[in-house]
């Protein structure tokens, strides 16, 4: 379209023809949809048409029997204010255009934030419901397990009823833990934050895959949070996923310094596909892709792994997903906290900005 207009206005007078100044709308067009970048190369182009026209171009058609003939000061100052109009105008435009953009992705994100805490309250509601619906017969379960052991001591079956009664006292372990994150938790349970990582880390070890923790002991002294049971939850649901798809040994580091806190888990396993990297921790995405990998022994629906990152957020950490760099494989899970957060005596759980 610049282009198109300078070879009119060649013909036409060049910067004589009052048309002259159209070429600010191709330019401030620009500064409103495309980024800065090609905004800039349109300006320029602009502006050498327009240097061009000065010198070259066609006496303007006039009716009358001299031809018009304008002074170069004003050709100068026409030539000036188009310049001028293209760089300022430009500028305004692109500046209220990134500002609308800010806005449209902040009020995205804070639609996502609001999407995620519904669903995770209407969880709570179905999870207090089904803690107090499966209390009763998982317990009938264990007992009955729990004699049928004692009456079989040997044979086949012994090895089956004892991990019938391991998994059903599990899931009623698993049942109060539920019934904890509601409870705001007693404000003088401090725990450090190895101890933390030993306590989530401990449930974890007898599934035939080597943890290995490893704490970097910094300069500054470790530091101790509050025992929140929604820390607890978080980065052991976290930890059980890494358990669960890693081959032989998953990975749990932590540092710390005067500023932030910081649990990286990592495992040995495929890692996560590149199509789900960016939406993994929303509800109802698995990592499983076809029948014979839900009935594998890893199975789930991503379900877990949405409400741990949700309560992680609402203590104040910042939780990403990546995977190793090549050739090493597997996942990587970073959790961070601003010290002062996790140092903070309170368990309020609000979302990370």
């Amino acid at each position: 379209n610049i282009v198109e207009l300078a070879g009119l206005l060649y013909f036409t007078g060049g910067l004589e023809n009052p048309f002259s100044f159209l070429f600010l709308v191709p330019v401030l067009i620009s500064a409103t949809v495309l980024p800065v970048r090609l905004t800039m190369a349109l300006g320029i182009l602009a502006v050498a048409c327009a240097s061009i026209l000065v010198f070259f171009h066609l006496p303007l058609p006039w009716d009358s029997d001299e031809p018009l003939v304008l002074p170069p000061i004003y050709l100068l100052g026409v030539w000036l204010s188009i310049v001028l109009a293209i760089g300022v105008t430009s500028l305004y435009a692109f500046q209220v255009t990134e500002e609308a953009r800010k806005l449209s992705d902040a009020l995205a994100a804070t639609e996502l934030v609001l999407t995620r805490e519904q669903h995770l309250t209407q969880l709570d509601g179905l999870a207090a419901a089904a803690a107090h619906e499966l209390g009763t017969p998982l317990s009938t379960i264990f007992l009955i397990s729990r004699e049928l052991e004692k009456s079989v001591q040997e044979g086949p079956l012994a090895g089956d009823l004892k991990t019938l009664r391991e998994q059903t006292q599990r899931c009623r372990d698993i049942l109060g833990k539920i019934t904890q994150l509601s409870a705001t938790g007693a404000p003088f349970d401090r725990m450090k934050l190895s101890t933390l990582i030993e306590e989530t880390v401990a449930p974890h070890r007898d599934f035939g895959i080597a943890i290995k923790v490893r704490i970097a002991v910094a300069g500054t002294a470790e530091p101790v949070g509050s025992r929140n049971p929604a820390i607890l939850y978080g980065v052991g649901n976290i930890l059980e996923n890494a358990v669960d798809f890693a081959r032989s040994t998953v990975e749990v580091n932590a540092w710390w310094n005067n500023d932030t806190v910081e649990i990286v888990i990592s495992d040995d396993g495929p890692g996560i596909p590149p199509d789900l990297i960016k939406r993994i921790g929303e509800p109802y995405l698995s990592r499983r892709r076809n029948v014979a990998d839900t009935q594998s022994e890893h199975q789930g629906l991503g379900l877990g792994v949405f409400i741990a990152r949700t309560l992680l957020e609402r203590t104040g950490a910042k939780v990403s997903f990546s995977n190793r760099v090549f050739p090493d494989h597997g996942a990587v899970v970073q959790i961070a906290w601003p010290r002062q957060r996790f140092e903070a005596h309170e368990t309020a759980e609000e979302p990370a900005s």
